[in-house]
C-alpha cells in the first residue's frame, strides 16, 4: 500500500474542490501551521466529526541505546497525539467482509431459538 503524502492530499483536495493547487497548498499549510503552533501552545484542537489534535506530558523513564545496549535517560517530554471521532473510527472499522458474512449466515427460526433457551 503506498503512502498518501501531502502532494497527494493537496491534488485530491483541488480536484474535488475546483481551487488551484496552488491555492490549495497555501491553505493547506497555514493549517498545519496553525495546528502546530495552537499543539505548541498547549492548547487541544477539536475538529468535529473528524477528531482531535492533543498533547500529552510523558513522564521520565530509562530507554535502551538500540545499538550499543547502553542504557540512557529519557527526560520529561510532551508528545501531540490524534484521536479519531466515533464516526471516522467507526467508517474505518466497517469491514465490508463482516456485512458480507453476516448477510449470508441464515437468520434463526423461531423453533431454533426455542432450543436455545434455558429450561426452568
Amino acid at each position: 500500500m503506498k503512502n498518501i503524502t501531502k502532494q497527494d492530499l493537496i491534488q485530491e483536495a483541488s480536484k474535488s474542490s475546483g481551487h488551484a493547487q496552488t491555492e490549495t497548498r497555501v491553505v493547506a499549510e497555514q493549517f498545519m501551521k496553525v495546528i502546530s503552533e495552537m499543539l505548541y501552545d498547549d492548547q487541544v484542537i477539536e475538529i468535529r466529526g473528524f477528531g482531535t489534535f492533543y498533547t500529552k506530558e510523558r513522564k521520565p523513564r530509562p530507554a535502551r541505546n538500540p545499538r550499543t545496549g547502553e542504557i540512557c535517560p529519557l527526560g520529561r517530554r510532551q508528545v501531540a497525539l490524534f484521536r479519531f471521532s466515533p464516526d471516522v473510527r467507526c467508517h474505518i472499522n466497517d469491514m465490508p467482509e463482516l456485512r458480507e458474512a453476516a448477510s449470508k449466515t441464515p437468520a434463526l427460526e423461531e423453533s431454533d431459538s426455542l432450543r436455545f433457551q434455558t429450561s426452568n
